[in-house]
Parts: C-alpha cells; structure tokens; sequence
C-alpha cells in the first residue's frame, strides 16, 4: 500500500469517526462542531483525489456559509434547559453501535478479498484532471450550461419572490 491509499483510509476514517459523533450528540451546537470537523475531512479528501476546486469550494460554501448559517438558527432557537441535552445511555445507542461495527467488518471483509477475485476497472487515465478549475469550469460552461443557467434563474427566481414577500409584510 501507498502512502497516499494509507493517509486516504486514515482521513476516510476520521470523517466517519466526526459524522458518527456528529449524530450522537444531543447538544446542538457540539453536533455543528462535528459538522464541521466532518466538512474539512470531506475537503482533504478532495484533495488526496487531486480535486482543488471542490476541496475549496466545500471549505468555503460548507464549512464558512452553511454552518455560520446553521449555528446561528441553533442560537436564535436558546435551547433553554440543558439537563435535558445530556446523554444517556439506552438500547438504541447498543442497536446502532452494534450496527456500525457490523458494517466496519463487512468493509474489511470486502477490502481483504485478493486482486485476483476483485473486479477492478482501473482510472481513466484523465482522471486526475477531473478536479482542476479548468476541468470544473470548461464542463460548468460548455457540456452543464443550459443546467447551470436554468439553476440561476430559479435563485433568481426565489430571491425576487423572498422580497416581494418581505415587502408585503412591511
């Protein structure tokens, strides 16, 4: 095994690791931490996978607007009592751990099978250049146009709908 396939199993495995905490915690604002912890594992695999644009863009769309979005809807909504949002232990937390360790078997189960039995269809020999900003912009502006125009105009759309009915409440 590479270094690269070694560092990328170990990244995987701390995005699980940050998206599993991320669903137990009962505290809001600690499950946005592992929200975003999670975010920036997703990003250093973009890059492991030689894809910069999308690393960047899930830093800077996900983890910079999304979550300051998210973590300001979880304070405007002043949780209150927070004896209420400690963790206890119940049947459902055994089910799904033992769920998730079902899973992390049938995993290195499947990634234990030898080459020989492993249906492999390799890389396309372009796939390195799937995720630079000239691939992502020529596919954006050439093959994916009318898609890409079609989703501004819904923005548009919705932005314009948003004010008129801000201003009818005003």
């Amino acid at each position: 095994m590479t270094a690269e396939t070694v560092l990328f199993f170990i990244v995987a495995a701390c995005a699980i690791a940050s998206a599993v905490l991320m669903v137990m915690q009962r505290n809001p604002v600690m499950s946005a931490i592992f929200l975003i912890g999670n975010f920036f594992t997703i990003a250093f695999l973009y890059l492991i996978l030689q894809a910069q644009l999308l690393a960047v863009l899930q830093i800077v769309v996900y983890t910079g607007a999304i979550m300051v979005l998210v973590v300001f809807v979880i304070m405007l909504l002043n949780l209150g009592d927070e004896k209420k949002l400690t963790e206890r232990f119940d049947i459902k937390k055994v089910l799904g751990v033992i769920l998730v360790f079902g899973f992390l078997l049938e995993m290195l189960y499947l990634f234990g099978i030898s080459e020989e039995t492993r249906v492999y269809a390799g890389l396309n020999p372009k796939a390195v250049a799937v995720g630079t900003v000239e691939s992502m912009g020529k596919a954006m502006f050439s093959t994916y146009l009318f898609p890409f125009e079609i989703t501004g105009l819904l923005l548009l759309a919705s932005i314009v709908g948003a004010v008129v009915l801000a201003k009818r409440r005003l």
